[in-house]
């Protein structure tokens, strides 16, 4: 008798996201996601649905931080004014200049909140989770993110996780990682979250 396969049930995504970006912090999270069968929004304070966000390339070349170039331009497929949590099953916060920026919108800061509070999963890469600790939402969790961020981790009440830059970290709800070198293991771990399982 031939095994019927069961089917994935399909995760609605917002990643929400600003200018200079990291490139692959938004990108590949983005394709891999929907390579899975899940349909995931991206979205950006002030602009609308076939506007783009500038990003940047974060790269490690032997300095003593990261460098910085100018990335591709991304096309955002959903319009911020009117996004809600109640909308979505998790949120996704790619790293970049943009967390930064990001952190000063108070909207952004309560749509972040409203994600936390429903206990929906939500996932973090590099500086992502800067945007975490200003909301205000990761008192007492482990949190990984990129080193220069620990300050900002540990005086928003979480556990700093140092881990490799190609490791991650899950506590409940939340899944962190160092940088875009730990995508394999970050969005393995999202995934698992989500409840999302790939066979052969």
């Amino acid at each position: 008798m031939k095994k019927e396969k069961e089917t994935m049930a399909e995760k609605r995504i917002l990643m929400i996201a600003g200018d200079f970006v990291e490139d692959y912090e938004i990108m590949v999270p983005f394709q891999m996601l929907l390579l899975v069968g899940h349909k995931v929004d991206v979205v950006s304070p002030g602009k609308k649905a076939g506007e783009q966000v500038v990003t940047a390339i974060h790269d490690f070349e032997g300095h003593q931080t990261y460098t910085e170039k100018r990335g591709h331009n991304f096309t955002l497929n959903a319009t911020y004014a009117g996004v809600t949590a109640d909308a979505y099953d998790a949120l996704v916060i790619p790293g970049g200049r943009a967390p930064e920026q990001l952190s000063t919108d108070e909207s952004v800061l309560d749509l972040v909140r409203a994600f936390v509070e429903s206990g929906k999963p939500v996932a973090a890469v590099c500086h992502g989770p800067q945007l975490l600790a200003a909301a205000g939402v990761i008192k007492g969790k482990k949190i990984s993110a990129y080193p220069a961020c620990r300050a900002e981790v540990l005086l928003a009440g979480a556990e700093y996780q140092s881990v490799p830059m190609d490791g991650a970290v899950t506590d409940g709800q939340f899944v962190t990682g160092p940088a875009w070198p730990a995508h394999p293991a970050w969005i393995g771990q999202f995934l698992k979250v989500l409840g999302t399982q790939i066979t052969p």
